[in-house]
């Protein structure tokens, strides 16, 4: 089977308050799936709904071959996913070795599958350090570790990560991101993940936009970029009056501040022949590429 996630016209709704308004997509079965939104959009409504936690208004869900909101298949759907919560879920005054091993009894491991299924995550998350340590002395950064062994120990099939990374530091983010693709890569984990930083979203093999319980764009990070972004290219000119007569006389739109000024460029070729044109007025250059900030901010109308 493809697709680990199918959608089909999902709703949610509260009384009168349509939270999700018919949504459909898919989520191909090894890959790394960003989920995107402002806030109030209806990601955590759609994500609580996918992790059994919500019952739906109405639409079709299947999760690893089982259709949502059966008693039966409800129960098999958690077996196969993992999920980290913006708030933890661990006791604080356990260590992090009797949290994790108490969240694996509650799948029913064997005494050999929960040992080797500790070995599994406290290898990918370095855990060695801090097992015997009590959770509510942690830092930020430990913590989060933490919270993703816990969302392993049944060694899922699926794994949800809602902001994951938020508050972290620059250093952690990156040890975190460096481990979820790996395990993703090697153990051919699906990841669907939530995240306000779009340098997250530009790593995954398709992006869904949602606005007000609605999607407003889906596809690679690339087709994003290449519809709802652009490059620029800056130029500091020798003479900043010739060189903003040049570019009058050109007919090339333009923004300046501080001398800099910014062009919208088709492309990095683009770019090259307006830079061999005005060869000898430009004393320096910068070609920018367009970002998933710039997808999100044009999509949505709102600052990431």
């Amino acid at each position: 089977m493809k697709e680990i996630i199918q959608i089909e016209n999902l709703h949610k709704s509260y009384g009168k308050y349509e939270a999700i308004k018919g949504i459909s997509f898919s989520v191909e079965r090894g890959t790394l799936f960003a989920f995107l939104g402002t806030n109030g959009a209806g990601k955590s409504t759609t994500i609580e709904i996918l992790c059994t936690l919500l019952k739906k208004s109405s639409g079709i869900v299947k999760i690893n071959g089982y259709m949502l909101d059966s008693s039966d298949h409800n129960a098999e759907i958690r077996k196969s996913i993992g999920v980290v919560f913006q708030q933890s879920l661990l006791d604080e005054r356990l260590t992090v070795y009797e949290n994790i091993i108490h969240r694996g009894k509650m799948y029913n491991l064997s005494k050999q599958e929960l040992a080797e299924n500790y070995q599994f995550v406290s290898t990918y998350l370095n855990l060695g350090d801090i097992e015997k340590q009590k959770y509510g002395t942690l830092s930020g950064g430990q913590k989060r570790r933490a919270d993703i062994a816990r969302a392993l120990i049944h060694r899922p099939t699926l794994l949800f990560l809602d902001e994951p990374t938020t508050g972290l530091d620059p250093q952690t983010r990156q040890f975190v991101w460096q481990t979820i693709r790996q395990l993703q890569q090697e153990t051919n984990m699906t990841v669907f993940l939530t995240t306000h930083y779009m340098e997250e979203a530009a790593m995954a093999h398709k992006v869904v936009v949602l606005k007000q319980g609605e999607i407003v764009a889906e596809g690679t990070p690339d087709e994003l970029k290449t519809k709802y972004a652009y490059d620029q290219l800056a130029l500091v000119f020798h003479n900043f009056t010739e060189g903003a007569h040049w570019l009058q006389e050109h007919n090339i739109s333009y923004a300046e501040k501080q001398g800099i000024f910014t062009i919208r460029v088709q492309s990095t070729l683009h770019a090259l022949a307006l830079l061999k044109q005005a060869e000898a007025l430009v004393a320096s250059f910068e070609v920018i590429k367009g970002t998933m900030d710039d997808v999100f901010i044009h999509i949505t109308k709102q600052e990431v």
